[in-house]
């Protein structure tokens, strides 16, 4: 069944290099019993590990049912280790928040067997704890444990049984009773090697090994008649076979075995689990609202500047000083309707414009009045300033040259005239004018120094000569055809005021005023960018600290472990630091083990 030639391992701590076995040589066969005996240090469970495949030799050939495996790689080593060899420790090694039935059924998930889950029932009921099997390894003798971790050694069927100390932490009558469990395995034709320095164990095995300094000393055999119903050997290319088959266990099948040990990890961590959770909620919390924040307001950034239009120029009049005092917009140059007919001429750089004019106006509807702003403008001004009516229609360049009296409304004036009603196609009075409501203009919303819906609009023409009695526009709006065409557009405008007024050009900035709205459209998207910026790293800081408090809870939960391991392993935390960690894989399916 086992074969191994000159195999030799030297384990190195630090400088110093511990010879752990040397040159050594051994051979089992099917539904042998045998003991490795030797003082501490003598290189016995070493031997055992290597035996195991939980390591692997510096030197020397392993043959496992007459195949060299010496160099198989690590999944293909814990592939065989799953399906051939079972392993019972000194110290059990069972998960303390799981059930003993859970315990005994990990096998069997790492091998993608979880479907025969009832076998370790039956495997449980074989070592005599039918009735333990919901109970918790704290809830369990060190007798029992040890049948539990038998039990969980049994579950995939094993060729081969290593059995590391098995009795070592038992009381007398305990370890009577897994030595008969061992013998009862071996009847059945299971081959059993155990490692034990007790002679009493030793004395129950049909083959006794001796070990000092890394070496056989002696191997003894008993002539005794063995009574085993039905030696159980490596088949012919069962290696082969093993090593030959793909993971052919169902992803899905994995995934919910996987699933489950996570929930009930969770569970049975309520406290760690809640502020772990707790501490992932403040900083994907933190992150979420953080954007949600910088998107509304960049959304309402945006939402302003559409309401300024696109491409916008705004043309103003300038002023004079006299005796070093400014006088009032216009005093220097008053802008007239065939100003606003010249710049529509320049239709290499300009889209469209539009005048303006503004007053106060008292308008008056059945009971209610109300005063407010009245702006004269162009039919252009709907493209130009955004101002799609929200319901009804603008007016159109026909009724601009009509001097039609009709009137869009800003939200606020229409709800303080009309309430709830529909102010379409009514007639209200400004400054004792009727006009004829053909629109709502869209809603703009107010800051605290204005209100960009308290307004009401009509055309240019009649502001200018019905209601206001003006012959100049007070403001030009101009749309240049397309972005890169904005500083053209305003040199062209600039030249043609000039032209137009014969002006002297060192007076012209005096003169009038061109703003451009690009320049306001860029602070604001540099503003947004800056506190997206601002409110990203509060989200950074934010998830940190949730971080934060997560490593802090794994921190406590690893310091307990760690704790745990010195005062309950002893010995076993030692053999961790001297390099044998390989012990911890004992379990090991594919990928499970080393999980």
């Amino acid at each position: 069944m086992i074969e191994i030639k000159n195999i030799s391992k030297t384990y190195s701590m630090g400088k110093v290099e511990v010879k752990a076995l040397s040159g050594v040589s051994l051979k089992i066969s099917s539904g042998e019993f045998v003991a490795i005996m030797g003082a501490s240090g003598s290189g016995k469970s070493t031997l055992m590990h290597i035996l195991g495949l939980l390591d692997r030799p510096d030197s020397g050939t392993y043959y496992l049912g007459g195949k060299d495996i010496t160099n198989l790689s690590d999944e293909e080593q814990a592939l065989l280790r799953n399906r051939i060899i079972g392993f019972v420790f000194q110290q059990f090694h069972l998960l303390p928040r799981m059930s003993a039935l859970e315990n005994a059924e990990l096998p069997l998930i790492y091998a993608g067997k979880r479907h025969l889950k009832q076998r370790a029932k039956e495997e449980l009921a074989g070592v005599g704890l039918q009735d333990r099997i919901r109970h918790r390894p704290n809830e369990l003798s060190g007798g029992q444990q040890q049948r539990v971790a038998i039990a969980r050694s049994l579950v995939n069927e094993p060729l081969i049984i290593f059995a590391d100390e098995p009795t070592g932490n038992l009381d007398s009558k305990s370890k009577v009773e897994i030595i008969n469990i061992l013998q009862k395995l071996n009847q059945a034709g299971k081959t059993i090697v155990i490692v034990t320095h007790e002679l009493e164990v030793a004395a129950y095995c049909r083959r006794v090994i001796q070990m000092r300094d890394g070496v056989i000393i002696s191997d003894q055999r008993k002539q005794e008649e063995r009574k085993i119903t039905e030696v159980v050997s490596i088949e012919d290319n069962l290696v082969n076979n093993i090593l030959s088959k793909s993971h052919k266990t169902a992803g899905g099948t994995k995934f919910l075995d996987y699933l489950h040990q996570a929930v009930a990890a969770m569970l049975s961590n309520k406290m760690r689990s809640i502020l772990s959770i707790l501490g992932i909620l403040i900083g994907v919390c933190a992150v979420i609202a953080m954007l949600a924040l910088g998107q509304g307001a960049k959304e309402s950034i945006e939402k302003q500047l559409a309401s300024l239009g696109s491409n916008l120029l705004v043309v103003r009049p300038g002023s004079s000083k006299m005796h070093g005092v400014s006088m009032q917009a216009g005093t220097v140059t008053r802008f007239t309707l065939a100003d606003i007919a010249a710049m529509a001429k320049l239709t290499e750089v300009v889209k469209s414009v539009s005048p303006s004019v503004t007053g106060r106006g008292q308008m008056v509807y059945g009971n209610s009045n109300w005063n407010t702003q009245v702006e004269g403008v162009g039919a252009d001004y709907e493209s130009i300033r955004a101002a799609y009516p929200a319901v009804g229609r603008f007016f159109t360049e026909s009724e601009v040259k009509m001097r039609e009296k009709v009137v869009l409304l800003g939200t606020t004036v229409a709800r303080e005239l009309f309430g709830e009603a529909n102010p379409i196609g009514q007639t209200i009075k400004i400054n004792l004018l009727n006009f004829k409501v053909i629109g709502i203009l869209p809603a703009k919303g107010a800051n605290t120094f204005h209100d960009q819906d308290d307004v009401a609009v009509i055309p240019v023409t009649t502001a200018m000569f019905r209601v206001f009695g003006k012959e100049y526009v007070d403001t030009i709006y101009v749309e240049a055809k397309n972005p890169g065409s904005i500083e053209a557009a305003q040199a062209a405008i600039s030249e043609l005021i000039i032209k137009q007024h014969r002006l002297n050009p060192k007076e012209a900035e005096d003169a009038f005023q061109i703003r451009n709205m690009s320049d306001i459209k860029d602070t604001l998207e540099t503003t947004t960018k800056t506190m997206s910026m601002l409110l990203g790293a509060i989200a950074g800081i934010s998830l940190l600290v949730g971080g934060i408090g997560i490593m802090n809870i794994m921190l406590v939960c690893f310091c307990r472990l760690v704790c745990k391991s010195f005062h309950v392993f002893g010995g076993t935390f030692n053999f961790i630091l001297a390099g044998r960690w390989h012990t911890f894989w004992a379990l090991a399916g594919e990928e499970g083990g080393r999980t």
